[in-house]
């Protein structure tokens, strides 16, 4: 299962359909609608969420199938998980067009499996309310099938492949607490995103007009993309991969498809050196007997532009 998985990945046999399709999702005028679709205001993705209700209610209708005389209530549930599907589909669509290639490849063919469900619990719920049940229930069994093929598949792209994950989650169990110093302050521009490393993980660091600097996890949360080579304006960085904005003061993703904010350092200048640090709210407790982060590290490596 695992070598065919892999194989879906690597195949460009459908990457031109692909490129179209995500062309036309991301012209869609959905307007702010985009990011409620996204789950910029949930913290996470909004499609994980949304497949209960469909999945859910065909696998009641699968159970209630299974006893005499419940044949009103798996109809009533199979058209409740049709009417479910609809907004499940558009936010994980959205989602998918801002996904790697190799992602968009298993996404697409969970899309053909969950739209593969939908056709069969629509034929399901024709049969059913035409008065024959028993292809109506055949119909249900075989779209839940479909359904547990596209969990697999969602499930590959969740937890393999880490679409819709926070891809700057671990940056504050890295990063040892204490001030870090990454460069001086001359290394850095005004209003231009530099990259610095500390504790090797990659950091922004911006310095305004005003003299005040910003830092930054460099990797976007959404999928690492690489922050420096983004855009600086507003006071806000546009990640250059999928065009996510976060509020330099504070990492805030202000939109998306980043749906997680970027860990943000504080920052203070010593003689003439930039210094970095976590947050103190930030800084992870040691696990009991060990003195992971008890370390003050200063790091020397100078900024990379």
């Amino acid at each position: 299962m695992l070598w065919l998985l892999d194989a879906l990945e690597r195949d460009p046999g459908r990457d031109q359909l692909i490129d179209m399709l995500g062309r036309r999702v991301r012209a869609l005028p959905l307007g702010r609608v985009r990011g409620v679709l996204h789950g910029t205001w949930l913290g996470h993705p909004v499609h994980p969420m949304s497949i209960h209700l469909p999945i859910g209610s065909w696998m009641s209708a699968a159970v209630l199938d299974l006893k005499p005389g419940r044949s009103r209530q798996a109809d009533v549930l199979v058209a409740l998980g049709l009417a479910g599907a609809a907004p499940a589909a558009l936010s994980g669509l959205v989602d998918w067009a801002e996904l790697r290639r190799e992602q968009q490849r298993v996404g697409l063919v969970h899309a053909w499996a969950n739209t593969a469900a939908v056709g069969l619990y629509g034929a399901s719920l024709v049969m059913r309310l035409s008065g024959k049940g028993a292809k109506g229930r055949a119909l249900g069994y075989l779209g839940l099938t479909a359904v547990g093929v596209g969990g697999l598949l969602g499930g590959h792209l969740a937890y393999r492949q880490a679409a819709g994950a926070n891809h700057a989650e671990e940056v504050p169990h890295v990063v040892r607490d204490g001030w870090h110093r990454v460069g001086g302050v001359d290394e850095f521009p005004v209003g231009e995103a530099v990259r610095c490393v500390v504790d090797d993980v990659p950091v922004l660091v911006v310095r305004e007009s005003g003299g005040e600097v910003h830092a930054l996890a460099e990797r976007c949360s959404h999928l690492a993309g690489p922050l420096s080579e983004g855009t600086v304006a507003d006071g806000c960085v546009r990640c250059p991969w999928h065009g996510s904005v976060f509020r330099l003061s504070d990492g805030w993703n202000v939109g998306g498809p980043a749906t997680a904010p970027q860990p943000a350092f504080d920052t203070r200048v010593v003689d003439g050196r930039v210094e970095v640090r976590l947050p103190l709210h930030e800084v992870p407790e040691a696990p009991y007997g060990s003195d992971a982060f008890t370390e003050t590290s200063v790091d020397g490596h100078r900024p990379s532009r």
